[in-house]
């Protein structure tokens, strides 16, 4: 008859006793149990190892929340000049059979820079001052007058270069020169043409540290432009888009945080790759995430929130610049990104919770 048995009555001593008694006599039923002993015990610690049952925490009181306008962003629109319709291109093709080109070169020539031509127009003067659209490859036109001078000025900041800047294809029958106005950075470089007398037409160069300038120069008897000048619509485009990356550079990570709010109550722990948060703080409601400036150069890990019994599900969040925005609260989270065998983890655990019962 077997005898009973109880691995927990008596003492340490009484149970080594037990054990050895029946090692000794070989039972069957005590290796069997205690490999079945063994294997729960390493099944048991191998889920704690992998489990992590985040801490109790208490809830906060949260205001209401209410909806912010953001500050508008610092755009414009600005017009863009339309690409000169050249010959042969930025045209549809022609439905029917294409119409031959002409032989003569001459012809071609000339009908080229008949469709480069950009006359002065009524709606761009500004007083006396025709103001053109700059465009690369546009000829435009001067009107001139004996016995006056008129003003061709470039952009602000803008320098001639190279030994013969300006150039001019009649310069015996033309007056041409240079002045400046203004200093540093609204320093104005202006070139003066004046012809000595009517129905001339020549062609003017100027060449810039920024562009080509390309003119043909005309004069009349008495009509005359007092003034031309250009506007930059890329240069225009160029300086908004500048100015908005540094306002979205300097706007906050989310509107309307009270800063009195701030709970700066979580730790960081785990492996250390590249992308290991720097802090974590929330407001009461959401959970900020701060990650290293430079955390867009590669990839980024997601999120997972651990539950009360350690397991963990994806959250929702969003990504403002280097930051995590959670709209929840939690009392533990990893950050996982890797397969099985090169897997990184990074936990948030609160700093400020009980350990569960």
């Amino acid at each position: 008859m077997t005898p009973p048995i109880s691995f927990e009555a008596g003492g340490p001593a009484s149970r080594t006793l037990v054990n050895q008694r029946f090692r000794k006599s070989g039972h069957a039923f005590f290796r069997k149990g205690g490999l079945a002993v063994l294997l729960m015990s390493v099944t048991a610690l191998g889920g704690c190892a992998h489990n992590f049952i985040p801490p109790d925490i208490n809830y906060d009181n949260v205001e209401p929340a209410t909806l912010t306008v953001d500050p508008p962003a610092p755009v414009k629109i600005v017009e863009l000049p339309k690409p000169l319709p050249l010959p042969g291109q930025l045209k549809p093709l022609p439905s029917g059979k294409p119409s031959p080109e002409v032989a003569d070169p001459h012809v071609r020539v000339d009908q080229a820079n008949a469709a480069a031509r950009i006359q002065p127009v009524r709606a761009g003067f500004i007083n006396a001052v025709q103001v053109y659209p700059f465009s690369g490859g546009a000829l435009y036109q001067v009107y001139t007058a004996p016995g006056e001078i008129t003003d061709v000025a470039l952009q602000e900041g803008e320098q001639l270069v190279g030994s013969g800047p300006v150039a001019a294809g009649d310069t015996v029958r033309w007056i041409i020169g240079d002045t400046e106005s203004g200093a540093g950075a609204t320093k104005k470089i202006h070139i003066l043409v004046k012809p000595t007398r009517a129905d001339l037409v020549t062609n003017l160069i100027i060449n810039t540290d920024r562009r080509t300038y390309l003119l043909e120069l005309r004069s009349t008897e008495k009509t005359y432009m007092a003034s031309v000048s250009w506007q930059y619509p890329e240069d225009q485009l160029i300086a908004l888009r500048r100015q908005n990356q540094e306002a979205q550079a300097a706007a906050p990570i989310a509107a309307g945080v009270d800063l009195a709010a701030i709970n700066f109550r979580y730790a960081i722990q785990g492996d250390n790759p590249a992308w290991r948060p720097l802090r974590a703080f929330d407001d009461g409601s959401k959970v900020y995430i701060e990650f290293p400036s430079g955390i867009r150069q590669g990839e980024m890990p997601p999120l997972f929130v651990i539950g009360p019994a350690g397991g963990s599900e994806l959250v929702n969040y969003r990504v403002s610049r280097n930051y995590y925005i959670v709209d929840r609260l939690f009392g533990a989270a990893e950050l996982r990104l890797g397969d099985k065998d090169s897997e990184r983890r990074v936990r948030i655990v609160r700093t400020d919770g009980r350990p569960r019962s």
